[in-house]
């Protein structure tokens, strides 16, 4: 039976006593993970809430604790001690530049952050001489005899008790930045009860308990892990194992074994084009049984979709090759994936349907920061690949019409109880946003199908036309070319122009794999004619549902990959277009001129 949390303090006190001996957090040390109960998290919690009050964060008095980590249990600590004091909660990423972590702390008025390390520590400390609000900067990892280090702090903790203030649902408990494709990040306040609609209609909708454990690696800073796997999670006594970094998901995945995955659609594409490229490599009969195995999976789906069952022998078929192919394949993801959720962009159906024949189901959802996050998910006995779902309980989803797409399709708007409360300190941004019914324009093109299932197409404001008058939503586009194992990341542009052009980050490994075997030197590369074919033919062969006007003509190739450290991506991955048409417009522009000047 789903509870029906009003705060996030009886998410806490709920979990904390129902599951008391049970596994929580695991975190690798000396070569193993060694696992934090449910017990000895609420201990920690109580302890740090005493500490933080010693510190001068007073109970229900507005002030904000941020944090600068990655996942970790101290973390997690430190945002529970922070909801159980009546304060709020305001993440950032490690990898985030310090002009950054300077504005959220000056923006948010933080009075305490926790950081990761004693070198970020180094940085942060003299913010306290220019910011008015900031008091005090504590780290989790360095000399552990300082009056700022965690484990001090939790002995201070002890000797001053504090007990947990309980908030009315609708008061606020914490910041989630939105990393910003332009400009300043904004603080989209969340309040108790934006969670946990998040949390309770989790609950409500998916089959997930005690049992289950996730290896967590999507960033608690990002509201996408915060709320599945912090809050949602932890509300049903689950377990949640703590990456060690992103380049070892595989080998942690091998340790947790996880049963849960929730993830974004880059790691479901690494993973496709991983299966892909051991089949290719090894080749004669595992390549064989490989595809007999996936060409029999989608007969088990159409079956399901015709008939509403499947057949006896294309069920045994199934149950064969699932026992000799698709079973070694979930033991690289330690055997017991059952589940996989994927969020934060759209997920090529594809990769969807890949992995779900692997009869590892897939469920994917939607929202955004600001919608807490989730709005849309698919979910037992409602599920169709490809879409995001149907809306979570108490959530309804509206399509407002927009130019140049027919009726039906349009601006996604939600309204509900998880819609935030606004962007901190912008009023005249929220405005823009949130209209007078309350309800959110969420900038995203998509629509609902007779069924309700909610499709999305791409953002409003990424789109452009075409010199023919057509519209061009760039980001699916980009989404079905990266299936190619030779195409790391993609931006593609043609505003204005005749066709769309591409700029294509290289997959390194795959091209220079390649290129030894095709005996192309390494010197010139990118410029060679064979390598251009290369790229003109995988165009050609995952561009399937693109449109032929959609498909890019002229591409330019790259081997510098685009990331938060180079300001090409947002901390959560998205794509700065205006950062990388600053950087490379001269060149996407020489891709049209060389077609006038030959016309």
């Amino acid at each position: 039976m789903a509870k029906d949390f009003k705060n996030l303090v009886e998410i806490l006190e709920h979990s904390t006593e129902k599951f008391n001996d049970r596994p929580l957090f695991g975190t690798k040390k000396e070569g193993q993970y060694q696992w934090t109960t449910y017990g000895e998290f609420g201990e920690l919690v109580t302890q740090f809430r005493g500490a933080l009050a010693t510190m001068g964060v007073e109970p229900a008095n507005g002030d904000v604790v941020a944090v600068i980590a990655n996942n970790r249990v101290e973390w997690a600590v430190g945002a529970y001690a922070t909801y159980s004091l009546g304060a709020k909660y305001c993440p950032m990423y490690e990898a985030q530049q310090a002009k950054d972590w300077e504005y959220i702390l000056t923006d948010s008025g933080a009075k305490v952050v926790l950081v990761a390390n004693q070198l970020i520590y180094d940085q942060v400390t003299p913010f306290i001489d220019k910011i008015d609000s900031l008091e005090r900067v504590v780290y989790f990892d360095g000399p552990a005899d300082s009056e700022d280090a965690f484990q001090t702090l939790l002995e201070h903790g002890k000797k001053n008790p504090i007990d947990a203030y309980h908030a009315e649902p609708d008061e606020l408990c914490g910041f989630i930045y939105t990393s910003g494709t332009t400009g300043n990040p904004k603080g989209v306040l969340l309040s108790h009860s934006n969670l946990t609609s998040n949390v309770n209609g989790i609950q409500t909708l998916l089959d997930i308990g005690p049992d289950d454990v996730s290896l967590s690696f999507l960033p608690w800073a990002h509201s996408f892990g915060q709320v599945v796997e912090l809050h949602g999670l932890f509300s049903m006594g689950s377990a949640l194992g703590i990456v060690e970094d992103v380049s070892t998901i595989i080998e942690n995945l091998a340790e947790v074994r996880p049963t849960l995955l929730f993830s974004v659609p880059r790691i479901f594409n690494r993973i496709y084009d991983g299966v892909h490229k051991k089949m290719e490599e090894g080749g004669g009969l595992k390549k064989f049984l490989f595809e007999k195995g996936m060409a029999n999976a989608e007969k088990v789906r159409k079956e399901l979709d015709e008939k509403g069952s499947v057949g006896g022998f294309t069920q045994t078929m199934n149950n064969f090759y699932d026992g000799l192919v698709f079973s070694k394949v979930r033991d690289r993801f330690g055997g017991r994936l059952r589940y996989a959720f994927s969020g934060g962009a759209a997920l090529s159906p594809e990769v969807a349907r890949f992995i779900d024949n692997l009869n590892i189901t897939v469920y994917e959802g939607y929202g955004l920061t600001e919608t807490s996050p989730i709005a849309t998910v698919n979910y037992p006995g409602n599920r169709r690949i490809g879409s995001v779902g149907k809306p979570l309980p108490g959530v309804e989803i509206t399509i407002e019409d927009a130019e140049g797409y027919p009726e039906g399709t349009g601006e996604i708007c939600v309204s509900g109880p998880n819609v935030m409360q606004g962007y901190h300190n912008l009023p005249e941004k929220t405005a823009e946003v949130i209209d007078e019914d309350g309800k959110f324009h969420t900038g995203d093109l998509g629509r609902v199908d007779e069924d309700g299932f909610l499709w999305i197409l791409g953002r409003v404001k990424e789109q452009y036309k075409l010199e023919n008058g057509k519209y061009v939503v760039p980001g699916p586009i980009e989404e079905q070319l990266k299936l190619s194992p030779f195409i790391n990341q993609v931006m593609i542009e043609g505003t204005n122009q005749r066709y769309n052009a591409a700029l294509i980050v290289v997959d390194e490994e795959s091209l220079n794999s390649w290129a030894k075997k095709n005996g192309i030197p390494s010197e010139g590369l990118l410029e060679n004619e064979k390598v251009m074919k290369l790229y003109r033919d995988e165009i050609e062969r995952v561009s399937g549902p693109i449109k032929g006007y959609e498909k890019p003509k002229k591409f330019a190739l790259l081997d510098e990959e685009w990331t938060p450290e180079n300001d090409m991506l947002t901390p959560t991955l998205k794509l700065k277009r205006r950062v990388v048409m600053e950087k490379y417009g001269d060149l996407v522009e020489s891709l049209f001129a060389k077609d006038s000047a030959a016309a």
